[in-house]
């Protein structure tokens, strides 16, 4: 078990590139600070485009990322508003 806690979830499933990461974006914009979310996606260009894009954007952290057999799932921290 993870030691983080997803609080909200978003479900990008059958979206590709860019639509999964400007969704997270716009999810996170929402969110407060401290909340995770939990992105699912089916793209497999998500892993490396949300992983590139939590770099590069204050305030937000990328926790992990797991590969699944057709789903990709993303957990995205908001660290400050």
């Amino acid at each position: 078990m993870a030691e983080y806690e997803p609080t909200a979830t978003l479900d990008v499933r059958g979206q590709n590139c860019p639509m999964p990461v400007v969704k997270t974006k716009q999810r996170i914009d929402e969110l407060d600070a401290g909340v995770i979310l939990e992105v699912l996606a089916t793209d497999p260009g998500s892993m490396s485009d949300i992983a590139g894009w939590a770099d590069t954007t204050a305030g937000v952290e990328l926790v992990d990322q797991e590969e699944g057999d057709d789903i990709f799932t993303h957990y995205v921290r908001k660290t400050e508003q």
